[in-house]
């Protein structure tokens, strides 16, 4: 791989996440990757998942039934904002062993079981449009432009999994944030909701470090 597709990916996922004005809009693929985050969850601990929306404000909410309070209940809301940078580490693991159409192929099928679940326009707009994006690649892209744009991937989701932990926090010290994940989380554990945060960025920030190590050598 020469240099400029070895760095060029990782630079274009910087500046997507770093970019107030284009992060606006790539936040939507991080947003994907959070509610997947608690559909999966959701569907292996046992409960009801009953539908996912994606809203065009980059917020979305995913509605599962089951007990209110247990562990089943807890990992839910904690696997949302640490699932983008999960993703990003195991891809990055799929990349270093040589699995690039895999790793395509997987999204792409993962992106499909979650259409199923969408419950509003905007939601099946936007993950059809990831999907289709994930496909082409996939499918006509040469086997050098696949690991470019998979590195590109792996490094979105690296960086872009810290960034909304960081937003969170500032909207919990406005009082804008009373539902969120973290605040569900103080509420049925009573731990302080500022410690589940902290949980999320040290995932986060870790695998960002991890994944980085890995991906650095290539």
């Amino acid at each position: 791989m020469s240099t400029l597709t070895k760095w060029a990916p990782a630079v274009l996922a910087l500046v997507l996440v770093a970019s107030p004005g284009v992060w606006r809009y790539s936040r939507h693929v991080i947003t994907i990757a959070h509610e997947a985050g608690h559909a999966l969850v959701a569907l292996l601990t046992g409960r009801r998942l009953e539908g996912i929306k994606l809203n065009s404000d980059t917020s979305g909410v995913t509605v599962s039934r089951g007990r209110p309070t247990g562990l089943a209940v807890v990992l839910m809301y904690f696997a949302g904002y640490v699932t983008p940078s999960l993703l990003g580490l195991g891809a990055a693991a799929l990349v270093l062993a040589d699995q690039v159409r895999p790793l395509l192929w997987a999204t792409v099928v993962l992106l499909v079981g979650m259409l199923v679940m969408i419950r509003n326009v905007f939601g099946v707009v936007s993950v059809v449009l990831t999907g289709a994006v994930m496909f082409t690649v996939s499918w006509y892209a040469t086997a050098e432009w696949q690991a470019a744009f998979a590195l590109f991937v792996t490094w979105f989701l690296l960086l872009g999994g810290v960034r909304p932990v960081g937003e969170l926090q500032r909207r919990r010290m406005r009082g804008l944030a009373r539902q969120s994940d973290a605040d569900q989380l103080a509420r049925i554990t009573r731990v302080p909701g500022l410690v589940w945060v902290l949980l999320f960025g040290g995932v986060t920030v870790g695998t960002l470090v991890v994944g980085g190590r890995l991906l650095l050598p290539l």
